[in-house]
This record gives C-alpha cells, structure tokens and sequence, in this order.
C-alpha cells in the first residue's frame, strides 16, 4: 500500500459520521439501494440498514449505481421491524421517517446535527405505517412541483447533504468522531494491517 492510499483511507476514516445513519425499509429496486451507499459513502456515513419485511432479503447491489461503494459501507439487513428497531434506538437518538404528511417536519427545521437514523420507504407505497408509528418523528422535503414526490435515491441524497452541510457548519468532520476501537476495526475491514499503520503512522 503507497503513502497516498493509506492517506486517502485514514482522512476517510477520520470523517466518518457513527451518530448518523440511513435506513431503507423494503426498497425494491437494488439499483436504488447501490445509489443511496454511494451516496452515504460520499457523506460519511458508515453504516446503512437494509430492512426487509415484505420483500426477500437482497443478494446483491446494481454494481453500477454504487461504484463499489457497498465495499466501504457496513451494511446491516434485517428482516424484523422491531429486531431493527431495538437497534437503531440502542445506537441513535432520534429515529425519523421520511413521509409527505400534515404533521411531517420540515426537513430544513430537523436538526441534524444530532444522533439520528434517517428511514427511506419503498418506492410505491413509502415507509410502513408500522415504522413511522415506532419512530420519534417524521419529515418532509419541500417541493414545489406538480408531482410531490422524488425517487428514493435522490430524496436520499437531498436529506444526507443538509446533514453534511449542518454537521460541516458544527465542525463535526473536523475531528474523528469514531473511538480508537471503532476507527481500528474499520482501517482491518478495509484491509489496512497493523504492519501497514506502524509504517505509515508518522504520516
């Protein structure tokens, strides 16, 4: 591994979010799935839930869409609504559903500078009613057009990047938020060794 590779990974792994994550609750399309990982790759978000309640489990990603990127992510598929449930509530603060509904927050007044998990529904009928009666809240993006609705992918992306430019405007990419176990284990998931850290670590 050169200088520059174990820098490019190191600087990755030094801005990576744990307090905030995706969740995608029967998304049909893999090529959706692979396009929101790209995307949660772009933004530091390290771990993405996959739920599947009413669909089979998925056995691979569009590999277009994702670039690769599922390699980078550490992805977490269930298969039960309140097995998924107890975790996200063990590891984040708030747990919010993206929903077009009278009393959905507007995204732009969420705080997303705190811990949170961010649910995206399935492309015809959106989160289940279950998982938004489970969560602390829900939010919708403002839209001006005809057609109220965005594909997932691109609701996705519109949502995570007004965390990035929350959490940018907080200095939460200016110092490792991961604890030394974590960011460890993280640098071994990605094939950077304990030979390769000694021999880089003055860097």
């Amino acid at each position: 591994m050169t200088p520059e590779r174990y820098n490019k990974l190191t600087a990755v792994a030094d801005r990576r979010q744990p307090d905030l994550t995706v969740v995608l609750e029967n998304v049909f399309d893999p090529h959706n799935i692979s396009a929101v990982m790209r995307t949660c790759d772009s933004v530091g978000i390290q771990d993405v839930y996959v739920l599947n309640t009413r669909i089979p489990r998925h056995e691979k990603w569009g590999r277009r869409s994702s670039s690769s990127s599922a390699k980078w992510l550490t992805v977490h598929q269930y298969d039960n609504l309140e097995e998924c449930l107890q975790v996200l509530r063990q590891r984040y603060q708030h747990v919010l559903t993206a929903c077009i509904a009278p009393n959905a927050a507007d995204m732009y007044a969420i705080d997303f500078t705190q811990s949170t998990a961010l649910v995206f529904g399935n492309e015809h009928s959106g989160v289940s009613a279950e998982m938004i009666a489970a969560a602390n809240g829900t939010f919708v993006i403002p839209q001006m057009g005809i057609i109220q609705s965005l594909n997932i992918s691109v609701a996705c992306a519109v949502t995570v990047y007004e965390a990035l430019r929350q959490r940018r405007a907080a200095g939460k990419y200016d110092t490792r938020s991961l604890n030394d176990n974590e960011y460890l284990a993280l640098l071994d998931c990605w094939s950077v060794d304990e030979n390769v850290r000694q021999q880089y670590k003055h860097l």
